[in-house]
């Protein structure tokens, strides 16, 4: 397999969150993934479905201290590649 990253990535195979938001004024819905690798600009995710799963969501990996802003760039069964997006103004 040839492998298309820039960056050198590390397994570390954790608990982390997503975060979907439904509009300012609602909470967020919260799903429970693992990390399963992790780079400076982006990450894989495994989660239970990737089904009805938006484009763009926050991750949280560190207990909801700080969330980065992702982007889904591919989907293969129940994994999940994203980006990490630079934060909001």
């Amino acid at each position: 397999m040839n492998e298309r990253r820039s960056v050198a990535r590390t397994r570390v195979r954790r608990n982390a969150e997503i975060l979907v938001s439904h509009g300012p004024a609602s909470a967020a819905t919260k799903m429970q993934c693992t990390l399963q690798d992790l780079t400076s600009s982006g990450a894989c995710l495994s989660l239970a479905t990737t089904e009805r799963m938006p484009d763009t969501f926050e991750l949280t990996f560190d207990g909801g201290r700080s969330r980065r802003p992702c982007r889904v760039m591919w989907r293969a069964g129940n994994q999940l590649g994203i980006s990490f997006e630079k934060p909001r103004a």
